[in-house]
């Protein structure tokens, strides 16, 4: 506060403050204004005001800390271990870290605690999303990919603001969003352990016993030639992939021009999305209307941007609708900021949220398919730390709002369109087989052009006559992608797309 004869401020007729005033701590405390969020929260409970007004921002920066670590943790135990008790595990963090949260009394107890939920962040959601994906075929795929976020993640973060204001305290909130963590402790005697991992560690056996408790389900009938086949192409895959991951590391994804080219292009287009995703998440509180109303419906936009991915994504390609969706997310940032604050500037900003929702689901499985198999896992581990590592910056873009409310947009605006047209300097995935060996990721996309497009493709007298082909068969393809070392985003990309085949349709495993 400034430190001034007000008395005598007001005789003279002033009505602003002088800045060369000197500024002196408030020596009676605060009082809040709770029109915009009518119950107390621990930035208010704490007076995180003046001095301290960073603190919650550099909170959430320590959370997206947390995540990094996690996926590493839970990813490790997900490789060695397996799902199951990766799947209980993170989410009874996210249990105890949670409850522990609502009892919080100072900054350094509250960033601990979200360090601790920030372990559990998206590897809760993420280990079961895997397990679902190992046991759908190539033909469902795509489908049960985005529609599971679509319909669930939609669902429950709709309903989060309003859970909130039904809670009307901070501590009750932290602990009513914990407490569902808890059922997945049940999980061991509901979800069967995901039968790829088992093949992929080598057990066999235990993997057939899964399949035929399927087969009692289903109703159907595996033939027992397809078993005894299965059976020596995975002992024959597992070999190959142990001998493999004994010999390749992620350093060797710089070692050649392109592939490396390929690497740390997909590293910075992450990082731009995983900065332009979160930033417009935490940005809805700036943008003059009702934050709970505004939440909501920002978020709603996930459900028609999962669906039309789901219906487009293997018509228009990875490569022109990955940078079309960030460039119209840029677009619409930068256009929110040169209209008024309310419903035009809001509008504008959920539907550059809106856009950048799809940029993200491509993102999720662009590396995958674009790494080869040989560094797949540890390379798309490092990309989706790297995102982690951009998000820890959102906090603090979204806090740019306390200087210039059009901040926040602007830079956001600005990476969208630079990560859009990144996008464009990589290879198009759509319809190919995904690189096996070091040599076929360095060769692959070779024979594309720059103006390529799925939409549009050229004749084959325009097409180079020498096809791209991987070096290992596709039967083998989803165990040879298996990841041998731990990492959660690695996980989930290179399952999510590591048996897709436009030429199988087959069913489970």
């Amino acid at each position: 506060m400034f430190s001034a004869d007000w008395a005598a401020a007001l005789a003279q007729g002033r009505t602003t403050p002088d800045d060369e005033w000197p500024i002196v701590p408030c020596t009676s405390g605060w009082e809040y204004n709770r029109s915009d969020v009518p119950y107390e929260t621990i930035a208010s409970q704490l007076d995180w005001v003046c001095d301290k007004d960073n603190l919650a921002a550099t909170a959430q920066a320590i959370f997206f800390c947390g995540a990094i670590v996690g996926g590493l943790i839970f990813g490790w135990i997900a490789d060695k271990y397996g799902r199951i008790p990766a799947l209980v595990g993170t989410n009874l963090v996210g249990f105890a870290a949670g409850i522990a949260t609502a009892f919080c009394n100072s900054f350094w107890s509250f960033a601990v605690c979200r360090f601790l939920v920030g372990l559990a962040f998206d590897n809760c959601f993420t280990m079961m999303y895997i397990l679902v994906l190992e046991y759908v075929g190539p033909k469902w795929r795509t489908f049960v990919a985005n529609m599971s976020i679509a319909i669930f993640f939609t669902l429950g973060a709709s309903l989060l603001p309003w859970i909130a204001l039904w809670a009307d305290d901070w501590r009750r909130y932290a602990l009513g969003i914990s407490a569902p963590f808890i059922i997945a402790a049940a999980t061991p005697w509901l979800v069967p352990e995901s039968a790829r991992w088992l093949l992929s560690q080598g057990k066999i056996d235990k993997a057939l016993v899964i399949m035929k408790k399927f087969e009692r389900i289903n109703k159907s009938k595996i033939p027992d030639k397809v078993l005894s086949e299965f059976t020596e192409a995975t002992q024959k895959a597992i070999k190959e992939s142990e001998a493999d991951s004994k010999t390749y590391s992620v350093l060797d994804i710089f070692r050649t021009p392109r592939l490396r080219r390929n690497a740390i292009l997909l590293i910075i287009i992450w990082m731009a999305i995983s900065l332009v995703f979160d930033g417009h998440v935490r940005n809805v509180g700036s943008l003059g209307l009702d934050i709970f109303l505004t939440f909501t419906i920002a978020t709603a936009t996930e459900f028609p941007a999962d669906t039309f991915l789901t219906l487009v994504l293997d018509r228009w390609g990875r490569r022109w609708l990955a940078c079309g969706s960030m460039v119209i997310s840029g677009i619409f940032s930068l256009l929110a900021t040169t209209v008024p604050i309310g419903a035009p500037s809001a509008t504008l900003a959920i539907l550059g949220r809106f856009a950048v929702n799809i940029s993200y689901n491509i993102g999720l499985q662009y590396a995958a398919e674009l790494l080869p198999t040989v560094v797949r896992a540890q390379g798309v581990a490092l990309i989706h730390i790297m995102g982690y590592v951009a998000s820890i910056l959102a906090p603090f873009v979204v806090y740019l709002a306390n200087i210039s409310q059009e901040l926040p947009l602007l830079i956001l605006g600005v990476l969208g369109i630079i990560g859009g047209v990144l996008c464009l300097l990589l290879p198009e995935t759509m319809d190919k087989d995904m690189p096996q060996t070091l040599l076929d990721g360095e060769n692959f996309g070779k024979d594309q052009k720059f103006w390529d497009n799925p939409c549009f493709p050229r004749t084959k007298k325009e097409q180079n006559t020498e096809a791209y082909t991987p070096s290992t068969s596709q039967e083998n393809n989803f165990i040879r992608s298996l990841p041998a070392s731990g990492s959660r985003a690695s996980v989930r990309a290179s399952i999510r797309l590591s048996s897709r085949s436009k030429k199988g349709n087959q069913g489970s495993v």
